[in-house]
């Protein structure tokens, strides 16, 4: 499992975001060492300031009210006088330069003897020295006078508005998300064999563009399918009839003829019948036959099973609990059916049918003990009008297996063509428990 998403919407969000974070904490930055050296000198104007009408008021008093003006300056104001002594002990100032600006300051102004500390003998504040005649005094203020502009408050407006940008970016990017998402849902149905609907041209030019090239692409696939399958259902059409004449002469022959020329011609007709037939499923592969409806496929099975043990072909079938699939019967037969016929034509009698339910897929298995298709041959074999030279392909059309492989992708299934253990073929068809199918193609 990864943590960096995969789709393209989370992805530019994500990105969008980290870069607002990093441009909004190098603002803060930029806003705090350039209002860095203006704050200190406003601190210590503050401290200045405060130290000499404390002096001043120390000073023009009369004696015998100095406490009471002291009580009054601590009570209002919150600045303490003290008594200097000796052994006092000094925290030392932080090493900022915001602190380092502030003492600069503070000495330029009351004097080089003016001592800066944040605590006095264990108590934390703003304590400075003055003197007062030679005797040594220290001022206590409270710490709030060193709060500057770059609070708590600041960064709370700064996250409000990146939270704000980071909104706007999402809904930017899902307006541009939206066509493109609506394109890769249509080209998945087209891969799976299906005509999807028009995408709409709207958003940037370059995904305007896009949707109209998919369109138009779309378009042309169609009508290149429609014109095949006219084609092949048109020249087949044309083939059926003297077929027929050609059959019905055959069986009009005087029976003294030569029985053996009589039965070759026979065969060969049956051979041009079956290879018409593979074209005709081919051009009806992926048509609207039937509708989607949900079907229970061993029932498909068996009823396939019986058709050809009336025909004499016995088929080893094994069902496997499989639930109801939204199917088009009629081509899910015609699927089954030509991998029973390709086994038996190139595998012997000794065919297998096993369905069952595994992984979210429902399955159907066709076995053999035929000579097999080689690993790398596999998926060449599921291309219309392909035939091997080995001995699985010494007649028909070339045509079975990708009508298994359409209709099994109208189905949002695939074909698998494996080794059987012991040697074989197994073929193998999943399709999807709730598969996206389209009955309007």
């Amino acid at each position: 499992m990864t943590l960096w998403p995969q789709t393209l919407l989370a992805r530019s969000v994500l990105l969008i975001a980290v870069l607002l974070v990093l441009a909004h904490l190098a603002w803060l930055q930029i806003f705090r060492v350039s209002t860095r050296e203006p704050r200190a000198r406003q601190v210590s104007q503050q401290i200045v300031s405060t130290v000499n009408l404390t002096r001043a008021a120390l000073v023009t008093a009369e004696p015998s009210k100095r406490f009471s003006l002291l009580g009054d300056i601590a009570e209002h104001e919150g600045v303490q006088v003290h008594v200097a002594q000796r052994g006092e002990k000094l925290a030392p100032l932080p090493k900022t330069e915001f602190y380092e600006l502030v003492y600069a300051d503070l000495r330029t102004q009351l004097g080089p003897n003016t001592h800066f500390t944040l605590s006095r003998n264990g108590v934390e504040g703003i304590w400075v020295s003055f003197d007062i005649d030679g005797d040594g005094y220290w001022v206590l203020m409270p710490e709030s006078r060193l709060a500057g502009d770059l609070s708590w408050r600041w960064i709370g407006w700064g996250a409000l508005v990146l939270l704000l940008a980071v909104g706007g970016a999402f809904i930017i990017v899902v307006r541009i998300n939206r066509p493109l998402r609506a394109l890769t849902l249509a080209a998945e149905q087209m891969g799976r064999g299906a005509t999807p609907a028009p995408v709409d041209e709207s958003g940037p030019l370059e995904i305007r563009t896009l949707s109209h090239a998919f369109n138009q692409m779309a378009i042309d696939r169609k009508k290149l399918d429609d014109e095949r399958a006219l084609l092949l259902a048109g020249v087949s059409h044309d083939l059926r009839t003297p077929l027929a004449r050609i059959r019905l002469g055959v069986e009009m022959l005087d029976d003294k003829g030569d029985a053996s020329m009589r039965a070759g011609i026979v065969q060969d007709i049956e051979d041009i019948d079956a290879a018409i037939n593979q074209f005709l499923d081919f051009a009806r592969a992926a048509s609207s036959e039937n509708a989607t409806q949900d079907a229970d496929l061993n029932a498909l099975v068996s009823d396939l099973a019986a058709r050809y043990e009336r025909a004499g072909k016995h088929l080893n079938v094994q069902f496997g609990e499989v639930p109801p699939l939204p199917l088009r019967t009629l081509a899910i037969q015609r699927l089954i059916g030509n991998l029973i016929d390709n086994a038996l034509r190139h595998g012997g009698n000794e065919v297998s049918v096993t369905t069952g339910y595994a992984k979210s897929a429902a399955f159907v298995e066709v076995l053999d003990r035929g000579p097999g298709i080689p690993q790398e041959q596999a998926e060449r074999m599921l291309q219309p009008f392909t035939r091997m030279d080995a001995a699985r392909s010494t007649s028909g059309t070339g045509l079975g297996l990708a009508i298994v492989d359409r209709i099994a992708r109208m189905h949002s299934g695939r074909v698998q063509l494996l080794p059987r253990e012991g040697g074989g073929l197994l073929a193998r068809v999943e399709l999807p428990v709730t598969p996206s199918v389209r009955s309007d193609e």
